[in-house]
Order: C-alpha cells, then structure tokens, then sequence
C-alpha cells in the first residue's frame, strides 16, 4: 500500500494514498483498534444529511461561497446514497463525542469536494474540513442531532411499520381461532378455559401498547442540539444557523424535527436515547413473551402442548431425522436477549455525562441503532415466516381442555369450593376426567353438568 503524509495540528501522518480521509481520521483509525465496529449505514447517512444542509444554509447566510456550498452539497449527497462506504473507518469505542466520526465525515466530504473542484484529492485545499464543512457546528452538537435523526428515522421506516404488521396478522389469528376453545394455563398448571383467539389478543394487545410506547417518545427524538455548538452556548454559530438547517432537514425527511429547547440538556445528557431504549426493551420483553407461548403451545408434535401448528421451514438436526424446530421464535428471543443488552449498555451510557457533555455517545448510537434495526428485522420475519402461517389443532385444544382438573372450577358456585375440590382429587387419584367423575357422584342433574361443564368463553372478549 502506498501512502501519503497529511498534517494537521499534532504533526504529520501517514495516510492510505487513496484515502478520502485525513490525518485525524487516521489518528482515530490507529488509537482506537478495539472493536472493528463502525457506526451503522444509517448514522452516516444521517451525518451526511446534516452537513448538506449546512452547507445550503452557510451559503444563503453568506459563510460559504457558491463554488464551496455546491461541492459540499454535492459530496454529501453522494455519501447519503451509500458512495464512499468504506472511508468510514472509526472504531465505535472511540473519543466519547463522537468527534472522530464528525472529522472523518468532515475530511471525506471535504476531499471529495476538492476532488469535484480541481480534480484532485486533496483533504484541506480548497475547501477545508474545519473551516468549510464544519463551519458553525461542533461535533458535540452535530454527533447527537445525528443520533436523534437517526433513530427517528429507522423508527419509522423498518420498526413500527413492522410492529404495524405483526399486530394486523396477530388480530387475524384472533378472529380465525376466535371459536377454537382450550384450557388456560396460570403458574405452568392448568386453569380454567379460554379460546385460543382470546389468547392471541393479548399477543396483539402488547404490539399495540410497544408501538405507543415508541410513538410516545417522538417528541422528545425530534429536538436536535444542532445551533449548541461546543458547550451549548452556540459560540461560533450564526444565530440562524441552526433552524434553518433544522427546517431543511425536516421538509427532507418529513419529520417535524425542531431545536431544542434547552441546548445544554440537548448536550450534556443522553436521557432521551435511554428512554427510547427504555420502549425498546419494553417490546423486546413482549416479543419474549409471545415467542415464547408460541413455541410452548406448539411443542410436539406428539410430546408436548401441540395445540397450533408452525409453519415448517427447515430439518432440525442433523442426527434425529423428520425433527423440525420452532427456528423463528428462537431468532426472537434472541434478538430480544440483544436488545435487553444493549438498553443495559445504553443505561450506563446515559450516565457517562458530566458538566455540559455525555461522553458515551458513539457507544450509545451504536446500540440504539442496533437495536431499532434488530428488532424491526426480526419483527418483520417473525411476522412473514411464523404467525401468518400459524394453524390452530382443534383436536389438541379440546381434549386438553377435557383432560384438565381445571373444569372442576365451574361447579363451585352450585356445589362448594370443598366438594368441588374432592372431585377434582378423585379424577387425579383415578385418572378420570372431572366430567366422568361428576357423572358418576350424580352431583347435579346430568343435563346442569353437561351445561357447566361445556367450555365458554372465560370473560372478556376476543380482539
């Protein structure tokens, strides 16, 4: 590989010669080997967006000429479609403002517009990363504006639209299995009837409430910190600066991002990354949940509960021939055990910040991105290649329901919790069902007991 120097502030470096990137992004790329982590595709996109805008509105406040802003405009528009990829190359456990991947967007952008200027590439001549694109930011304003539109935007095109349809094929299992009745379950024993429909409700009852959990925090993810610059004070800033770059962003996503309130909490802390990751453990404990029932209610397939029927999607070992596994809903709670890791990281991340910045914010992005997009992937397969393809065995349901102890419940406002409670011992000790054993101590008139012992609906309504 052959190189070239750069310098900058601290000396000369050595530098990829192809590299679009300069002496501070190397310096990062050397001082921080830890992890080979880099900030996902949609921060950097996001990056990039901000910078755009920034150069649009330093040229209209007169900070930037016309040749500059455009090159600039240019360039980062070039990186939000995915071109130079592979020039960002900090670590994600880097300087904890995440200046190091403000300054390589900065190097990159500015050499591709030298590049598109003078047809060379050169990182600091004409346009300068500092001088030009960074012109009236601050890596502590811009890293956590990046992160709120990042976030908000992953958001709304991959999780909640996933949510959205996990819930709709969810309430059509409601209504196709509203008729299937099944024995209930408390405390892994039996318990007294329900319909299978009924149980699904619940299922889609908690997508629903994750979804307003996430939607509740949207506020708060659209207030930038852009126009803070260092300290939150916006020295260097042009008063302006900040809400016209912000008005532009928001007609470009379509998403009512404003200015923060209050600059020095939009700087100093991270309070709303660790509520929204908050929301998102809170869906990934529900996903646990009915992934969970889901592969329980359809062990077997002669062995276990056996009461729905996955679909099959692959062999299951590699030794026990015919063995199909419930594959997705393990991808679930796997996802979901991620998720809970990261919002423990993002929660000690949250309290890295001391006097007027966190310092724990690439860390923090990179979990909270990791897990907007683990969740709303693994949603969406969950989703397309388990619960639509869910069969009900009406079979199982009804003579599980026969075969529990748990029917015994509804004789006891007829003939006492005592009596009821001895003919449930004798079915255990006989192996009957409470039916036969009910029948034969000629407790009630045979027609009551039929009627009682018909399994209904157990209170409340399906969907």
């Amino acid at each position: 590989m052959t190189y070239r120097e750069e310098i900058d502030t601290m000396g000369t470096v050595q530098v990829p010669a192809d590299a679009y990137y300069g002496a501070q992004t190397q310096r990062a790329a050397e001082n921080f080997p830890v992890s080979g982590l880099t900030l996902p595709s949609v921060f950097i996109r996001s990056l990039a967006m901000v910078k755009k805008h920034a150069a649009h509105v330093n040229l209209e406040l007169g900070l930037l000429d016309k040749k500059t802003a455009g090159a600039v405009v240019q360039a980062a528009g070039e990186v939000m479609e995915g071109k130079f990829a592979e020039q960002f190359v900090v670590d994600v456990f880097q300087t904890g403002s995440g200046t190091s991947t403000n300054m390589n967007m900065n190097e990159v952008l500015a050499a591709r517009a030298n590049e598109i200027l003078t047809g060379t590439l050169a990182v600091k001549t004409p346009v300068h990363p500092n001088d030009h694109v960074n012109c009236g930011q601050s890596s502590n304003d811009v890293i956590p504006s990046t992160l709120h539109i990042a976030a908000l935007i992953s958001m709304r095109d991959r999780l909640l639209p996933a949510l959205r349809r996990c819930r709709e094929a969810l309430l059509q299992k409601t209504a196709a299995f509203s008729g299937i009745h099944k024995i209930g379950r408390t405390h892994l024993q039996d318990a007294v009837p329900l319909t299978l429909g009924q149980e699904f409700s619940g299922y889609a009852r908690q997508i629903e409430l994750g979804m307003r959990r996430l939607e509740s925090t949207e506020g708060r993810l659209a207030e930038l910190a852009l126009g803070g610059t260092a300290v939150g004070n916006g020295l260097n800033a042009h008063p302006e600066f900040a809400g016209k770059v912000i008005g532009r962003i928001a007609t470009e996503t379509g998403i009512a991002f404003l200015e923060a309130e209050n600059h020095f909490e939009a700087q100093s802390a991270r309070d709303t990354a660790v509520e929204v990751s908050g929301a998102l453990k809170t869906v990934a404990v529900s996903l646990t949940k009915i992934a969970n029932d889901i592969r329980w209610l359809a062990s077997g397939p002669r062995c276990g509960l056996g009461e729905i029927n996955l679909p099959a999607l692959q062999p299951g070992s590699s030794i026990m021939p015919g063995k199909v596994n419930p594959v997705i809903p393990e991808v679930v709670l796997q996802v979901a055990a991620q998720v809970t890791g990261n919002d423990t990281a993002i929660t000690f991340g949250g309290q890295s910040g001391n006097f007027e910045l966190n310092v724990a914010i690439p860390m923090i992005a990179h979990n909270l991105l990791q897990s907007i997009g683990l969740l709303g992937a693994g949603v969406e397969v969950f989703t397309e290649k388990c619960i639509r393809g869910i069969t009900a065995n009406r079979e199982a349901c009804a003579a599980n329901i026969e075969k529990s102890l748990a029917m015994v419940t509804g004789l006891v406002p007829h003939i006492g919790y005592e009596k009821a409670a001895a003919i449930a011992k004798i079915a255990f000790e006989t192996g009957q069902t409470v039916r036969a054993v009910a029948l034969a101590e000629k407790i009630l008139p045979t027609d009551m007991l039929e009627r009682i012992l018909d399994p209904e609906p157990s209170g409340g309504e399906d969907g």
